[in-house]
């Protein structure tokens, strides 16, 4: 069941450091939302905050709030586990479990929330989840190789594969063709237009035809300086921040004046 996700007056600290100051968004279900902004304003930060990631960081915390379909992730009563099964996350760079089977790498998060599978159930959701990535045919024969083997584009939709399984709500991406090649990229591209059939999607990325290829809406963020917190300047339709931005800032961003 894909999820809406809202902030509101959402500060996001490291220690006494506000990096994101004040954001308040809706997204909406069954959508690819891309944040963009420069180096530096918050974009991962925010990101980070949609499935409490970023309080792994020692003194890291936030206010204001972040509901899912109403329900405050950040209420006193949430467990941030169960919050992190609800919001995939998929990162930078391809980690796969390196000593790990592709398989058991599928099932790495099944497992770590259920314990123990019989091997039916398991072969099932290894293949579902694959097929979800675009990933079966090519590694059906070879389930039991370390994840390693594979190619850094094939890593990524592993990863994909190993979020899929465990069935989120949401999917959030941090950059995640900025280690791959165009060939791979344009495979990520398609899996992500796919998925949003079914899931939320965030995804930040630097790469401005990828946002404007794969999101539905955008997001841009800018600082005022170094040592200033990010801020949401301006968030619409996709093709309105490309085409009509409302704001200087964003245009000049967009038009690639700076960045």
């Amino acid at each position: 069941m894909a999820m809406q996700i809202d902030t509101e007056d959402l500060d996001v600290y490291y220690g006494d450091f506000l990096a994101v100051e004040g954001v308040s968004m809706t997204i909406a279900p069954r959508s690819v939302t891309a944040l963009i902004g420069p180096s530096g304003c918050g974009k991962s930060t925010f990101l980070r905050t949609l499935n409490r990631m970023h309080e792994v960081i020692p003194g890291a915390r936030v206010d204001g709030s972040v509901k899912i379909n109403g329900e405050d992730l950040y209420g006193s009563k949430v467990d941030p586990v169960d919050v992190r099964r609800k919001v995939g996350m998929v990162f930078q760079r391809p980690n796969p479990f390196p000593t790990m089977s592709i398989a058991d790498n599928v099932l790495a998060g099944v497992k770590l929330n259920g314990g123990r599978l019989p091997k039916a159930e398991a072969d099932a959701i290894v293949e579902k989840a694959l097929r979800g990535a675009n990933l079966w045919e090519e590694v059906k024969d070879r389930l039991d190789k370390p994840g390693s083997s594979l190619s850094g584009g094939q890593q990524q939709r592993l990863c994909i594969a190993r979020a899929i399984a465990v069935e989120p709500d949401v999917i959030l991406m941090d950059e995640p063709c900025s280690a791959l090649d165009p060939i791979s990229t344009i495979a990520i591209e398609e899996l992500i237009e796919q998925l949003k059939a079914d899931y939320t999607i965030v995804i930040v990325t630097h790469n401005m035809q990828q946002a404007a290829r794969v999101s539905d809406r955008t997001a841009f963020f800018n600082l005022a300086g170094a040592g200033k917190p990010g801020k949401l300047v301006e968030y619409d339709d996709t093709s309105l921040i490309f085409s009509a931005p409302k704001n200087k800032q964003t245009a000049d961003y967009v038009a690639g004046r700076f960045g």
